[in-house]
């Protein structure tokens, strides 16, 4: 046994059965081992942006870590966007990068870089190899790193000969450390707080879907609290049934408006709400002067346990969650006639299955298309956590992996869609369940808004090279049809009704360009 069959056999004594790879020479004895084990689902992406996106979509989907194959620095680069998504989103990514022999790092060679330094910048943990012998115990100490904190981003650098030497070795990985709770004192202060007339609880993580989503759902009943969840929110259990949390929004002027009468605002899971960006006079915190901010829970801190213990304190456990409390179905008709973006919404909730998940890559459309999903039929939604482009085709990737009897819609802007277009042929491969929405205003619209509010007025020539992509137009039929996956182009709103409703009916990718 070498030090790669080592690690392959190691990730699968630990639950470890998905990779998402981007190999080259560096990796070829890993390649090897993989090959040798089948039981281990390898699925090749044809960008690092795509394996690391793909891996953040997986966990979030899952809560299971899935592997990325990564070559030497270059390689690690590529990823990092995505990783940066995954980080502020808490996903456990285990990262596993192929680098030069330890004895040929001496050398000045074309692709020799500092991976463990370019790692460190991103990575939650980070190691080297050593020794052939010690790969499966890194790999095992990795494994644990990336499931500790609610997700963490884990980084095992290999040189090749830990790769190719001799190892025995299968490790197995230690449980990770329980996770830190609020104090007894502090859970009853939080209490106590949210009791307050006009008080709000910002939620984050794992307290944003499935049981944990419910208990929240008690503590408002059992308070009278407002629940809230941050704009980028990593995943969001929205429509027919949901507890009713409002999302805030992406601009601080209409998250000021929201926050203007809270009290308090207690934290769990959640950082403090900020402005996305610093504008000209404007504040870059929302709350009223005076608002008391709860820093209750940390995002790496246990928010089942937290809250749990406030439902305790409450004496919320044995309420029940009424209609009242819950988000009501409220499916619009089926639109029609001219292109209209809140018409895309409409469609999209008349038609969408129960239980799809939406991956939203589009910022500046959401105002328009968003608010009609709100009635929709149970679904997830996946944000764009940590605002790097190119994050919802690999997410979609990876959300279909880990679900594939869930239907998944990705509503995607152009502009962003280019930076990892090459999902598109991987859906075609693994013959993912996805539709691709892509909303195509031919050009960066958020660069547009932004730049207006920064206090910009009319955009000259060079702003305005520097915001469309209209010249030449992007043909996203021939861009999905050239990786595989079969589209069409709607210039209305009656197309894309009979296009969204087939691509429904049916399995498989497919891309639907919206003209708007």
């Amino acid at each position: 046994m070498n030090g790669a069959e080592s690690l392959v056999k190691t990730l699968l004594a630990n639950g470890v059965d998905t990779v998402f790879a981007n190999p080259g020479t560096s990796e070829m004895h890993f390649v090897a081992a993989l090959d040798a084990h089948p039981d281990i689902r390898c699925i090749l992406c044809l960008f690092e942006g795509g394996t690391s996106g793909a891996a953040d979509g997986y966990y979030r989907m899952t809560g299971q870590v899935a592997a990325t194959l990564l070559h030497l620095a270059p390689g690690f680069g590529n990823a990092f966007a995505n990783l940066h998504n995954a980080a502020k989103a808490h996903s456990g990514v285990l990262n596993l990068v192929g680098d030069h022999a330890t004895y040929h790092m001496r050398y000045e060679t074309p692709l020799r870089g500092d991976t463990a330094g370019i790692a460190a910048v991103i990575s939650d943990w980070t190691r080297v190899c050593t020794d052939a012998a010690t790969v499966a115990v890194d790999g095992a100490a990795a494994i644990t790193a990336a499931r500790y904190a609610n997700g963490q981003i884990a980084t095992l650098i290999l040189p090749a000969d830990t790769a190719w030497g001799a190892a025995q070795a299968t490790a197995v990985c230690a449980a990770p450390p329980a996770l830190p709770c609020p104090s007894p004192a502090q859970i009853a202060a939080a209490a106590a707080a949210l009791r307050q007339p006009g008080a709000a609880l910002l939620l984050d993580g794992v307290a944003l879907w499935g049981d944990l989503a419910e208990v929240a759902g008690r503590i408002a009943k059992a308070t009278g609290c407002a629940l809230l969840c941050p704009y980028f929110a990593p995943r969001l259990q929205r429509g027919h049934g949901a507890p009713l949390i409002r999302r805030m929004a992406y601009r601080v002027a209409d998250n000021q408006k929201l926050l203007a009468k809270v009290p308090t605002l207690v934290l769990c899971g959640a950082d403090r709400p900020a402005s996305f960006f610093a504008y000209p006079g404007q504040p870059s915190l929302p709350e009223p002067p005076g608002c008391a901010i709860f820093d209750l829970c940390s995002p790496v801190m246990d928010i089942g346990q937290t809250l749990h213990a406030i439902a305790a304190a409450l004496e919320a456990d044995g309420l029940t969650l009424g209609p009242q409390d819950r988000q009501p179905l409220d499916l619009p008709p089926l639109p029609g006639g001219p292109m209209d973006l809140r018409k895309i919404g409409q469609a999209v909730a008349a038609l969408m299955p129960a239980e799809s998940i939406i991956i939203d890559e589009m910022v500046s459309s959401a105002p328009a298309i968003v608010p009609a999903l709100q009635g929709a039929r149970a679904h997830d939604w996946l944000n764009i956590s940590g605002a790097a482009i190119g994050f919802g085709l690999p997410c979609a990737v990876g959300a279909a992996v880990a679900c594939p009897d869930r239907k998944i819609v990705v509503l995607q802007a152009d502009g962003s869609a280019m930076y990892t277009l090459q999902s598109l042929w991987t859906m075609a491969r693994e013959r993912l369940d996805v539709t691709v929405v892509i909303l195509a205003n031919r050009g960066y619209q958020i660069l547009r808004l932004e730049m207006a509010a920064m206090g910009f007025g009319q955009m000259g020539r060079n702003a305005q090279a520097m915001f469309d992509v209209a010249d030449p137009t992007l043909d996203w039929v021939a861009l999905a049809r050239g990786h595989g996956v079969d589209a069409v182009r709607v210039t209305d709103t009656d197309q894309f009704v009979a296009a969204f409703a087939g691509a429904m009916a049916q399995r498989g990718p497919f891309v639907i360009e919206v003209i708007c």
